[in-house]
């Protein structure tokens, strides 16, 4: 259960604690916040004084009905946020990105992640991927963040969530991604509905069978909201239980944005594993 990330190896059958740092104006939590390079850094360093192993940082919103953005400013945004974390803090950078462009350059620049929503298909992407040799997360989503909210339909969300991810990992050892540099995550929130995102976590230790360390995030989302009536800034003790439940159930990675929360959470998991 190793796992090599731009020369950092790390244990994967302990939980460990994703910070996200978004650097554009529209994301669900934290559009506009962090996309100046001085207050990104700063979020940046609190992070890792909170404990993040890893910090994912995204250029293009995600959120439901968000806009696509052109691959140069994808790259403006980005870059030099990477290029300075790598330089300057110990962590492993994650690249929050489905575009193939930006894969390559900022795996040059040191991220030692590619972090994929859209699960390595755009055109390039694989190719990207397998000639950068950083490990790569695989997400499942149904249909595209622009419209992956407006039906999500499933006959049985495990099993179609099981098969999907089994397609694209056959598709990246195809294209020369190694399978032991291969994250999974089933995508809650991408293309289902609160029934499916619950029926997903209940029974997320049953995707540990398909071989490859699972990363989670349901940090803020509207899941949580749904379930607790609260906005977006008031869900901390929704996603603090989300991310417990995640650890439990086996995650390797949880992705969120109140770290020092959530690394405390992530330490009684482990010390009541331990004690079993």
């Amino acid at each position: 259960m190793e796992m090599k990330f731009a020369g950092r190896v790390l244990d994967m059958s302990r939980c460990h604690v994703m910070g996200v740092l978004n650097v554009t104006p529209d994301s669900f939590s934290d559009g506009g916040r962090f996309n100046q390079l001085d207050v990104a850094l700063l979020k940046a360093r609190q992070m890792v004084a909170d404990g993040a192993t890893f910090i994912d940082v995204g250029g293009e919103s995600t959120r439901p009905g968000a806009a696509r953005v052109s691959v140069q400013e994808e790259l403006d945004r980005v870059c030099p946020v990477v290029e300075a974390l790598a330089r300057e803090l110990d962590v492993i950078v994650s690249v929050d990105t489905s575009t193939p462009e930006v894969m390559s350059r900022t795996t040059e620049l040191g991220a030692g992640l590619i972090n994929d929503v859209r699960a390595l298909q755009r055109d390039g992407a694989l190719t990207a991927a397998a000639t950068a040799g950083v490990p790569v997360c695989i997400m499942h989503i149904q249909g595209e963040p622009e419209t992956m909210q407006d039906q999500p339909d499933y006959r049985n969300v495990l099993r179609e969530v099981g098969e999907f991810l089994t397609g694209r990992v056959r598709a990246a050892e195809k294209a020369g991604i190694p399978a032991h540099n291969i994250i999974l995550d089933p995508g809650f929130g991408f293309g289902k509905n609160l029934q499916h995102n619950l029926r997903l976590l209940a029974s997320l230790e049953q995707l540990q069978i398909l071989g490859h360390p699972l990363l989670v995030g349901m940090s803020r989302k509207s899941m949580l909201g749904q379930i607790t009536g609260r906005e977006v800034d008031e869900r901390l003790p929704a996603s603090l239980a989300a991310a417990t439940i995640a650890a439990l159930k086996g995650a390797s990675i949880v992705r969120v944005h109140d770290v020092r929360e959530t690394v405390d959470a992530v330490k009684v998991v482990t010390a009541v594993k331990e004690a079993v």
